[in-house]
């Protein structure tokens, strides 16, 4: 078997979701698997155009090739039809194909290893191939449609536990990733995807890839309150630095730079015992606010330095 005539570079078989978010337009592609990096291989996405997961015996061509067709004009089956038309490794592969505006495509081939199948809903897809169990694409599909209530990246989340309880990939797990576009098209590529997780490497990924989805929304609400002080809402902006902290308590740096923003805000009692807290475990901490005022980061008074610095 030529796996380079057939453009295979990976042996990605696994698990994933390609879905679309009826209210806000975000779609997302989703994967886990017994295969190092499984994101750089299976995952493709842009904003306002679409996602694909191609796994199996993978064609990584299908990816970016996928997407192109479909901002040539091509609807997921064309495009998929036109991506197996001349690959004579057609039958070793999975692929599926979501578009900006819900359309779906998606294909195993006949020579796929078993358990290998798939599922197509409104807004999503979900296929599995190598499975301990022919029940874990069902068990994705019912999972994707019962937590409707969920935002999409969690729901997603959701739709790989299922997978996983189901038995999951029959060599195990290893790595995970998932990837959320807008839309609508951006010219700000620095903006396009939403959200890009990636977990290489590790014993449990599923649970990495979740916890790494919880410190991503914590630093959300850290973004919210600093434009909240920028409006100068500083009840909003405590509460979502709250927040922030609430998903992940454990970080000094979010502490810090909350505590920074509220001293710049006229709001130097709040920010003390904050400073307290963080210099007494880590002393660097009082080093890096000095180091704050030459670049005019740290906007208070010399006074007010001092008074910070004593405690």
């Amino acid at each position: 078997m030529n796996l380079n005539k057939w453009e295979n570079k990976k042996l990605a078989h696994t698990y994933s979701i390609v879905a679309r978010d009826s209210k806000t337009g975000e779609m997302g592609v989703a994967v886990q698997s017994h295969w190092f990096s499984v994101g750089t291989v299976v995952s493709w996405g842009e904003a306002g155009v679409g996602v694909v997961a191609t796994q199996s015996l993978v064609n990584i061509s299908y990816g970016p090739r996928g997407l192109q067709l479909l901002k040539e004009g091509r609807t997921p089956k064309e495009a998929i039809d036109f991506l197996l038309a001349d690959d004579e490794g057609r039958e070793f592969r999975q692929v599926a194909i979501l578009d900006a505006v819900g359309n779906i495509a998606v294909y195993t081939g006949k020579k796929c290893i078993q358990e290998a199948g798939h599922a197509k809903g409104i807004d999503y897809s979900v296929q599995a191939n190598m499975m301990l169990t022919n029940k874990v694409w069902s068990a994705m599909a019912k999972a994707f449609e019962k937590n409707d209530n969920l935002p999409l990246p969690e729901r997603i989340i959701e739709v790989l536990r299922a997978a996983e309880k189901e038995g999951g990939d029959i060599r195990g797990k290893q790595s995970a990733a998932l990837l959320i576009v807008d839309g609508k098209k951006t010219d700000k590529k620095w903006e396009d995807p939403l959200i890009d997780l990636r977990v290489d490497d590790h014993q449990q990924p599923l649970k990495e890839l979740s916890r790494l989805l919880q410190i991503y929304r914590a630093y959300e609400h850290m973004n919210k309150g600093d434009l909240a002080i920028e409006h100068n809402n500083m009840d909003l902006a405590l509460k979502e630095y709250s927040s922030a902290q609430t998903l992940f308590p454990n970080n000094i740096e979010m502490k810090f730079w909350t505590a920074v923003s509220l001293a710049n805000n006229d709001q130097l009692e709040h920010s003390i015992p904050i400073f307290a807290n963080i210099f007494n475990q880590e002393p660097n901490w009082r080093l890096l606010l000095e180091r704050l005022v030459k670049p005019k980061i740290l906007k208070i008074s010399f006074k007010d330095l001092q008074k910070i610095l004593s405690i």
